[in-house]
């Protein structure tokens, strides 16, 4: 039997199947498009069984040759970039691919996990797993809005699905693995890279109501969401679509200040406050692009009731605490 994960040289999906690996899975089937070849590094270190081009599996997966052979499907594969405009690429390769998997694993009683985002919310100051509460502000998010609904019609039309299925509302999430992602990395990524190149981070000046830097994401260490995915996959009785936060924003200002104290760490230089970084010229704020304008959630905070409820308790780690873990393994891998 084998363990499937897509999008499985990308963020998320590499940290998952090095998960796997070290639970003792190594009948794992890598599924991704590897046209940006650069993120075939994500799996150097990994044990897999096999790759496959994320349209050669949707072809072989529909055509039967997985039938009776997968325990569980974790789907991480998507288009992630907000600012993308093709729509028509957006719904097929978000949309439609994922609706072919969630078909298949139905009729194969075979557990799904799949990515959702925090980006089905939009502009909202309310980050609740109901329908009253999402409005997503592009294409992205409504691909993945889109699909949440399907998910959820199933659900309420059948009263409970032959298999599991567990969508996850991922907030703003950094970590190791992630370099290949371009503009699309986390803040976190190019606030190491702005201050090891530059000497200092560059965040927004204020907008909608808030100071400058002062703007409020929920941001969550890579390894929290590894552990969430696992644990529904110990847990194959439990479905829904759920929240992956820490359940607490923090300001840009915080993650600047945790990551160039961590820099400053590596060169045997003391944390300095945020006002000492900020008039010595180590953070300093930029006008808020004009493109982003309504566009940009400006605050995100996962409301963990759900995922508390049906049983995970483990603790989310704060920027304070992850933060300084990333760059040192940012430095460690150049």
């Amino acid at each position: 039997m084998y363990t499937i994960v897509t999008g499985a040289a990308g963020f998320i999906g590499a940290n998952l199947v090095k998960a796997l690996n070290e639970r003792g899975v190594r009948r794992v089937i890598a599924v991704d498009n590897l046209t940006r070849a650069d993120k075939f590094r994500n799996l150097v270190d990994c044990e897999i069984a096999d790759y496959l081009d994320k349209q050669e599996f949707l072809e072989r997966l529909l055509a039967g040759h997985f039938d009776g052979d997968v325990d569980a499907i974790l789907h991480q594969g998507a288009c992630s970039d907000t600012m993308e405009s093709d729509g028509r690429y957006m719904m097929e390769n978000n949309y439609r691919y994922s609706l072919g998997i969630l078909d298949w694993c139905l009729d194969q009683e075979v557990p799904l996990l799949y990515a959702s985002s925090a980006a089905t919310y939009g502009g909202g100051r309310v980050f609740c797993e109901e329908r009253v509460h999402e409005a997503p502000l592009n294409v992205y998010g409504y691909s993945k809005f889109l699909f949440d609904q399907i998910v959820r019609q199933r659900l309420t039309v059948n009263g409970s699905l032959s298999s599991q299925v567990v969508g996850f509302r991922y907030f703003n999430v950094y970590g190791p693995r992630e370099s290949h992602k371009g503009r699309m990395a986390s803040v976190a990524f190019h606030h190491y890279h702005q201050f090891r190149s530059e000497g200092k981070v560059r965040l927004f000046a204020g907008c909608d109501g808030h100071a400058d830097g002062e703007q409020r994401r929920d941001f969550v260490f890579v390894d929290d969401v590894v552990r969430v995915n696992l644990f529904f996959l110990d847990h194959p009785e439990k479905s829904g679509i759920f929240n992956v936060g820490t359940g607490r924003a923090q300001t840009f200002n915080e993650l600047a200040v945790a990551n160039v104290n961590a820099c400053r760490a590596l060169a045997g230089a003391g944390p300095l406050p945020l006002a000492e970084l900020v008039g010595q010229g180590l953070i300093e704020y930029i006008p808020f692009p004009a493109d982003l304008r309504g566009r940009y959630q400006s605050f995100t905070e996962a409301d963990l009731t759900k995922l508390r409820r049906v049983g995970y308790q483990a603790p989310f780690a704060d920027v304070g605490e992850a933060v300084p873990r990333y760059v040192d393994w940012l430095n460690a891998h150049g």
